[in-house]
């Protein structure tokens, strides 16, 4: 069974410890390491609630790993809670910056398992034991100075350093982020195209429509003898006159007033009363 290139050791505490007689030695409790050197040594499991008896195990007797246990050959070391406390480690340590404020925590670390060596540290702003929460890559060369508990750093900012994990809050942030200039992309190019539309002609082919529209003016002017490009009559010209073909002498018989019923009744009362129609006053009063 082949070991992976590198390993959280948050994964390998998770992991339960399966020895080669197919014993079960419980979960991994404790990282055991040797922090000059940013070097991983093995680790630390308990094999019974009930008990306050802890088996060490080398790195060197790591075979391989599964989803949930890691099998290890050979028989552990066995050591007690107040002895291991005792070793040295910057795991909790708090990280502080080139003024000596507090940047963080290092809450994690990955490790390649054939060597044992330290790739990088995962720094935490937060409380580490919150789920979610944003992880800083520190690699040991910007570490300046380690003391039990505290490392010190020449950095400016947390930010300084890669973001290995971030947060949900972050993730949504980012993403929202994004959702926003998207939406600004997606109207400015709406924008953009309305703008373009209102400044093309109406339709396609209106220039050429105009074109062809001074053509048939300036063919009319030649026809009525109008100078080239002065139109004599403007639109209209182009136009059909609709009293083209009418006689004078319909127009003014088509044109006499409608007589009024009215006035024909009153008329012909008068002649047969005798009266003349001309000489009637209509005023009784007079």
């Amino acid at each position: 069974m082949a070991l992976p290139d590198q390993v959280l050791l948050s994964d390998l505490l998770h992991h339960r410890v399966r020895c080669d007689q197919g014993l079960d030695h419980g979960p991994g409790v404790l990282a055991w390491m040797h922090p000059p050197v940013h070097r991983l040594l093995g680790w630390v499991s308990r094999p019974s609630a009930l008990r306050n008896e802890r088996d060490v195990w080398r790195l060197d007797q790591c075979r391989g790993f599964s989803d949930q246990e890691v099998f290890v050959k050979g028989p552990p070391a066995s050591s007690d809670p107040i002895t291991l406390e005792r070793l040295p480690t910057l795991l909790d340590a708090d990280l502080v910056d080139a003024r000596g404020e507090r940047l963080g925590q290092i809450a994690d670390l990955t490790f390649v398992p054939a060597s044992g060596e330290i790739l990088h540290y995962l720094v935490s702003r937060s409380d580490p034991r919150l789920p979610g929460s944003s992880r800083w890559r520190l690699t040991p060369d910007r570490i300046v100075d380690q003391q039990p508990g505290v490392v010190s750093t020449a950095l400016q900012d947390l930010d300084d350093l890669p973001l290995a994990r971030s947060s949900v809050r972050r993730d949504l942030m980012r993403r929202s982020r994004g959702w926003r200039d998207q939406i600004q992309q997606i109207g400015d190019r709406a924008g953009d195209r309305l703008e373009g539309w209102l400044e093309e002609p109406p339709w396609d082919g209106a220039a050429g429509w105009v074109d062809r529209w001074d053509e048939a003016t300036d063919a009319h002017d030649h026809r009525d003898g109008a100078p080239s490009g002065h139109a004599s009559g403007g639109e209209e010209d182009l136009l059909d006159d609709p009293l083209d073909g009418w006689e004078e002498s319909e127009w003014e018989q088509e044109s006499q007033p409608v007589p009024d019923p009215a006035a024909r009744d009153r008329r012909f009362s008068q002649r047969r009363d005798g009266r003349d129609p001309e000489e009637f006053d209509p005023d009784p009063w007079v």
